[in-house]
């Protein structure tokens, strides 16, 4: 996992922190999307940092591919620090009608007091922030109803701020994905790479499938039973188990060697389109998120 140890904050990151810092004072809260299978994992730290007391929301997104019991967990877990919380698929659009009333929820006060001030026609304005590829262009183009933000299946892709009217009465301001200058914990690396958070090319496939599988092995190996006809012992390597994913989908190569690394694709498509179930990596509570404060 050597591959994993780098510094992945390209410029347009550097210009997207500025960018955050300036608009802030345009709008009245911040949403956060989350993909749900990695809630800490796909958080950017430098956020609360840089939103400081504004209102916020955070949007568990791709929850359809996340753990159920789980979504309930984080969701506790973020309202009891304060946050509003949405549970979202944004690819088929679940939860994503619930986005204005949470929002106008949220911001009850402030809208009042806008009322009282004759402010009556204000839009509620939102900026919408997230890491790469969790789904926030997605979101967005669902909860406009039309192709207003670039949606791409790959980091990197939305690169300039867009305001997008979502209604009379709601604004979004969809802002391009940003990390975070450093990995300082190689798991939280490992993770984003995991969902394509990272992009693959400068990531060593067959090392990212390896550590994917012994992750699921201990704790979903029914999904690996169900998938791929594996029952992994507690010290079954990674490599091991891949080697014989692929063998058992007759993955083979001149001289009965398995294709590792085709073996190694396919698992990590599979993981990402949800068809080897529904997982949650990280628990509240647990050591990644006391890892990351």
């Amino acid at each position: 996992m050597d591959k994993l140890n780098i510094q992945w904050y390209p410029g347009h990151m550097t210009k997207t922190r500025r960018m955050i810092e300036s608009d802030l004072k345009q709008v009245d809260l911040v949403a956060e999307v989350i993909d749900a299978r990695i809630p800490m994992s796909s958080r950017n730290p430098d956020i609360d940092e840089l939103v400081g007391i504004k209102p916020r929301l955070i949007i568990l997104n791709r929850a359809d591919q996340a753990d159920p019991a789980l979504n309930r967990a984080w969701g506790r877990y973020f309202r009891e620090r304060g946050y509003s919380v949405l549970e979202t698929d944004s690819k088929s659009g679940v939860g994503v009608n619930q986005f204005s009333a949470v929002i106008k929820t949220a911001l009850k006060d402030q809208i009042a007091r806008w009322r009282e001030r004759g402010q009556v026609g204000r839009p509620v304005r939102v900026m919408v922030v997230g890491v790469p590829n969790v789904g926030k262009s997605t979101f967005i183009n669902k909860v406009a109803k039309k192709k207003s933000a670039k949606a791409q299946d790959r980091p990197g892709v939305t690169r300039g701020k867009q305001w997008v009217s979502v209604d009379t009465g709601l604004d979004l301001l969809d802002t391009p994905g940003i990390l975070w200058p450093k990995f300082e914990d190689q798991e939280v690396g490992r993770k984003l790479a995991f969902t394509g958070a990272i992009k693959d090319e400068i990531m060593d496939t067959e090392a990212l499938a390896c550590a994917l599988m012994e992750t699921l092995a201990e704790r979903y190996p029914q999904a690996l039973a169900e998938r791929y006809h594996l029952q992994p012992e507690p010290d079954t390597r990674g490599w091991e188990l891949l080697e014989a994913a692929g063998r058992k989908r007759g993955f083979l190569i001149s001289g009965g060697e398995v294709d590792t690394e085709r073996m190694a694709r396919v698992l990590l498509d599979e993981f990402r389109g949800g068809k080897l179930g529904r997982f949650t990596l990280e628990i509240p509570g647990g050591t990644e998120q006391n890892d990351r404060g």
